[in-house]
């Protein structure tokens, strides 16, 4: 049995009005995390997935290359400690 892990993720760059969030809660749903994803008024993207390690992992790398339109300039991840309540969400 894997281990839970919970990070939150700032996503900046080109994404805003590319669909980043859209694909997040796509990408996200798909891998069986928790957690949410929404825009900051910087111009980045934040998000919050929780879920067995490797799918957490594999969620951090599909966030380096985001949906066609979006160019990433970075991803910057911090451990979190308290798990989100089940399912994945979109915020604002």
């Amino acid at each position: 049995m894997s281990e839970t892990k919970t990070v939150a993720v700032v996503i900046s760059g080109r994404v805003q009005g590319v669909s980043y969030r859209a694909w997040t809660e796509r990408e996200a749903r798909a891998r069986g995390l928790a957690g949410h994803v929404r825009n900051r008024r910087d111009g980045s993207v934040e998000a919050v997935f929780s879920g067995p390690e490797a799918a957490v992992d594999a969620m951090l790398a599909a966030c380096r290359q985001g949906p066609a339109a979006a160019r990433v300039a970075a991803v910057d991840v911090s451990t979190r400690a308290e798990i989100p309540a089940p399912g994945f969400r979109v915020i604002g």
